[in-house]
Order: structure tokens, then C-alpha cells, then sequence
């Protein structure tokens, strides 16, 4: 019996042993007394910090998951919501500059007026270019396809490149599509919204929800900014202003240089296509600098309007070389002195981090992720920064 209790007594000190080892504790811990713990071994002991860090994680994802899921009822309050931030200085502005005269209401349905009217004058844009290449394609077109089969594929075949055109097929396709009347396609869009009735009536709902959100967020974006901080926690008020403010200032200054960027370069490509004589210049020189608000793309869709225009026009060469001189030098003046002057690389938001971010949030949140990503990636910018100064500031980097 002895011999029994002693083996006993050796498993159950080999036990204790094991688990008083295995369970984590933290380090201040083990300069003080012991105190009586909890008999079981998985319990685990986290410090303040730690607990706040998986509060805040758990907020983070609680709120990526309702961003994913309400993404399509959050649509016009986004924009709304982006529209707001940028047009908040200037109701403000408008407010103090008349010292009082003029009140906060006027000033926001003022703003909110030359913004629709802004829209609208885009949205004209496009009307002279599908009138006026409507009809040139439905004539050119043929034409244009055996001229490319007659001279520059055999002038391809040259350097080893081989393509295959289906002349028969584009002219058909031409016969087909473009000789139909304004009417019939009239009629058709008329039907098709009526097929697709619910998504009419979202782009309708849409489009009389954004104002009616956008006027009550710029009566109140100030005191709606200061609920939000409020929320945020006495003690990290501080660093939580600061962030905000730099990630402002980072959007800001690439917003701004940005659109004076489009700016120019829609002077530059309407003016650069108009000395060639093309008939579009206007529409499409305008399109192309607005559209440059995304890096590459727009360029990219403006070259091909540009190239599709000069060749139903000209029909020859000529058009090719005229969109080479022009687009070819404005690519060379926004790249290498516009872009880096006005926007400046030292904001950060590089042009391929700028695509990265609207391409990665577009996929996973929609057409919200594309309007939510320049403010995120501003903010993600500044949090990087700050993790980099701590990092080489600590004792892991200077090792």
C-alpha cells in the first residue's frame, strides 16, 4: 500500500509540473508571488492590449462582412457619401466667404446644382460622338475592313505575324446592327427595360437617392464626423485624429493634383485633335482627360475612341499617325512631368497601387469597393507608415 500511495503521489507532482510549465503566463507575472490558479490547463491569460487588439480585429471583419453583404444597398450612400467629402470644403468655403449672408441650405443646394449640371454635360459628351460615328461607321466601315485586309496585314505578314480576317462576317455584322433607326433602337431599349424591370427601377431609385443623401450629409457632415470620433475611444483619440488627418491630407493632395492633371491633359488632347481635323476632337480630347482619373485605362479607352474616330473619318493612314503625335506626346508630358509635379510620388499612391486598390476592392465589394478605394488605400498608406516608423524604431530593426 505504501509503495502504491508514493507512485501515486510522484504522477500527480509530474502532472503539476507539466501543466504549471505549459500554461502561458506573462512575464511580469513571474516576478510576483504565486497565486492560487485554475485547475484547468487550457486556460490562457491575455494582456489589455491583447484583448483590445482582437476587439478591434473583431470590428474590423464584423464591418468588412456588412460592407460585403449590404454592398448593393449601400450603393448610393457611398457615393453619396464620397461626393460629400469632396464638396464639404466648398459649402463651407461658400458659408464663410458671405459671412453669414448666405445660409448653409442655400449653399448646398447651389453646390448640389452645379454638380447635376456637371453630370449632365459629361453624360452630353457622349451624345455627338454615337451620333456622328453611328452613321460614319455604318459607311466606313466595310471600306476600312478591306484596306486593313488589302495593306496592313500583308505589311504584318512582313515581320511574321499572322492574322486572319473575316471580312464577310464584319460587313454582315455592320448590315445588321448599324443600319437599324433611331427608333428601332429606341424601341429596343424601351422593351429591354421593360424585360429588366427591376434594375430600372434600381438605376431610377438610385439616381433620386444619391442628392436626397448627398444634401442631408453636407448639412451635417461636421457634427456626423463628430458622432464617428466620438465612438472612438478616449484614449486613442489622439493617435486616432492624427491618422485621420494625415490620410485626409494624402487623399486630398492626390485628388487635387489629379484633376488638374485631367484638366490639362483634356485641354491638351482636345486641342492636339482638333489641329488634325478631326471631327470629334472635343468630345473625345474631353473624354480621354476625364477618364485618366484611372491611370492607364482611361488612356487606353480614350486611344481607341481616338483611333476608331480617325479611321472612319480619314480612312487611311493618316488617322493613325495623327493619334500616335498627339496621344504619344501626352502620354510622355503627363508621365514624366504632370504626374510626378502635380500629384508627386512622394504622396505615395502610386499609379499601379492605385489600380491594385480598385481592381482588389472592385472584386471583392462591387462598384462600393471601387468608390471606397482611394480612401482606404489612403488610410492603409498611413497605417504602413506608421508600422514602418515603429519597426525602425524598435530594438528588432536596430539589431
Amino acid at each position: 500500500m505504501y509503495g502504491a500511495n508514493s507512485c501515486f503521489c510522484s504522477l500527480k507532482r509530474i502532472f503539476n509540473y507539466y501543466f504549471a510549465f505549459f500554461r502561458p503566463v506573462c512575464p511580469a507575472q513571474a516576478l510576483l508571488p504565486s497565486v492560487p490558479t485554475s485547475s484547468n490547463p487550457f486556460s490562457m491569460q491575455f494582456t489589455n492590449t491583447q484583448k483590445r487588439s482582437a476587439a478591434w480585429c473583431s470590428i474590423a471583419v464584423v464591418a468588412t462582412l456588412a460592407i460585403w453583404l449590404l454592398a448593393p444597398v449601400l450603393t448610393p450612400f457611398v457615393i453619396a457619401a464620397v461626393l460629400a467629402y469632396a464638396l464639404t470644403p466648398l459649402v463651407n468655403w461658400l458659408v464663410e466667404s458671405c459671412k453669414g449672408y448666405l445660409p448653409r441650405v442655400l449653399a448646398v443646394l447651389f453646390v448640389e446644382l452645379l454638380l447635376i449640371i456637371a453630370v449632365l454635360g459629361l453624360l452630353l459628351l457622349v451624345v455627338p460622338i454615337v451620333a456622328k460615328e453611328l452613321p460614319l461607321m455604318r459607311e466606313q466601315l466595310p471600306q476600312v475592313v478591306d484596306r486593313l485586309k488589302t495593306s496592313v496585314l500583308p505589311w504584318l505578314a512582313q515581320f511574321g505575324i499572322e492574322l486572319s480576317l473575316d471580312t464577310a462576317s464584319i460587313k454582315a455584322f455592320a448590315l445588321k446592327y448599324l443600319n437599324a433607326n433611331y427608333e428601332e433602337a429606341l424601341s429596343q431599349l424601351m422593351s429591354s427595360l421593360k424585360l429588366g424591370s427591376s434594375v430600372a427601377l434600381a438605376i431610377i431609385g438610385n439616381a433620386v437617392l444619391v442628392p436626397v443623401a448627398l444634401f442631408y450629409l453636407l448639412m451635417d457632415w461636421d457634427a456626423f464626423i463628430a458622432r464617428l470620433v466620438r465612438v472612438v475611444p478616449p484614449s486613442m483619440r489622439h493617435a486616432f485624429d492624427e491618422m485621420t488627418d494625415e490620410a485626409d491630407m494624402v487623399l486630398g493632395q492626390y485628388l487635387r493634383g489629379q484633376l488638374l492633371v485631367m484638366l490639362i491633359m483634356a485641354i491638351f488632347y482636345a486641342v492636339g485633335l482638333s489641329l488634325f481635323g478631326l471631327d470629334l476632337a472635343l468630345p473625345i480630347g474631353v473624354f480621354t482627360g476625364l477618364a485618366m482619373f484611372i491611370p492607364y485605362v482611361g488612356f487606353g479607352i480614350g486611344l481607341l475612341l481616338a483611333i476608331l474616330a480617325g479611321l472612319l473619318q480619314f480612312a487611311s493612314l493618316k488617322a493613325l499617325v495623327m493619334v500616335a503625335v498627339v496621344y504619344g506626346i501626352g502620354q510622355l508630358v503627363e508621365s514624366l512631368y504632370l504626374t510626378p509635379r502635380l500629384v508627386g510620388e512622394r504622396i505615395g499612391l502610386h499609379p499601379l497601387a492605385v489600380i491594385f486598390a480598385l481592381l482588389a476592392f472592385g472584386q471583392v465589394f462591387g462598384f462600393v469597393g471601387v468608390l471606397i478605394a482611394l480612401p482606404a488605400s489612403a488610410v492603409l498608406l498611413v497605417a504602413m507608415r506608421r508600422i514602418m516608423l515603429r519597426y525602425m524604431s524598435s530594438k528588432l530593426y536596430k539589431e
